[in-house]
């Protein structure tokens, strides 16, 4: 059988406990002709982090995630100082890094196994109830020979040998527009082809428009019932033909002693 690289997202271990269960996990994919790869404890690169679990996660045809024990609080509140605080106790919680990962992985089309030690808080993607089954075990050797273990296994290999080479990559690009007539491409074309930073850009300038346009509409527009006020320095209209301005209208009379009326 074809050997495939899997993706194993856990952090350091901090305890016997835990690097006994973890290489157990990792003789067991083995057995079954997988190869666990880890950045940090078996892949290591120059790269910054994200960079290099991206390029690792291209080689890969599956993941699996094993949340272990990093932090760990007697006591605490959530939500502190609202309506809803609640008081926390013996909070147990995994490395942000299982999150980071295993939605990396997913945005990848990626199949997962998400294995999490008993006890941890369920919270965000090792919460149940999204598009993958969440093993809740001790950390002992034998949760791993388990029926209910080796049944997800098998469920989770099938994907994995299923998965065509590059079907775990994202998406395609669009096709390159260049040298193409912008009048003959549809609005959603155009944006498709825009960088994150160019769409950045156009939300930006678009709302500037929108402020600009909406603040020069409250001055030009009189509030509801006000008359409009005649604009300063504007031009008087013509008198009709053969009528004689109003006084009132014209420079001011001159009196005899050479002031002003």
């Amino acid at each position: 059988m074809e050997e495939k690289l899997i993706f194993v997202s856990v952090g350091a271990t901090a305890t016997a406990e835990q690097e006994a269960f973890v290489r157990s996990i990792e003789d067991r994919l083995r057995s079954e002709s997988l190869i666990p790869k880890t950045v940090g404890r078996n892949t290591f690169s120059a790269d910054a982090p994200l960079k290099a679990i991206t390029e690792l996660m291209e080689k890969c045809s599956g993941i699996v995630v094993i949340a272990l024990e990093r932090s760990y609080f007697p006591s605490g509140l959530d939500k502190r100082g609202g309506p809803r605080q609640v008081n926390l106790a013996d909070t147990r919680l995994p490395t942000p890094w299982n999150h980071i990962e295993a939605a990396m992985a997913y945005t990848k089309h990626l199949p997962l196994l998400v294995i999490v030690e008993d006890g941890l808080k369920a919270e965000g993607l090792l919460e149940p109830g999204y598009d993958w089954y969440v093993q809740k075990l001790p950390l002992a050797e034998t949760a791993l020979v388990s029926n209910e273990f080796n049944g997800v296994l098998a469920d989770w290999k099938e994907k994995v040998l299923a998965l065509e080479p590059g079907a775990g990559s994202p998406s395609p690009s669009p096709p390159a527009l260049r040298g193409l007539n912008p009048a003959e491409l549809s609005m959603l074309d155009l944006v498709g082809a825009l960088r994150p930073v160019q769409l950045w850009s156009v939300a930006i300038g678009l709302a500037g428009l929108l402020a600009g346009a909406f603040s020069l509409g409250a001055r030009l527009v009189p509030p509801f019932g006000e008359r409009p006020r005649p604009v300063q320095g504007a031009l008087r209209p013509a008198p009709p033909p053969g009528g004689v301005e109003s006084p009132c209208r014209s420079a001011p009379l001159a009196t005899p002693g050479g002031r002003s009326a």
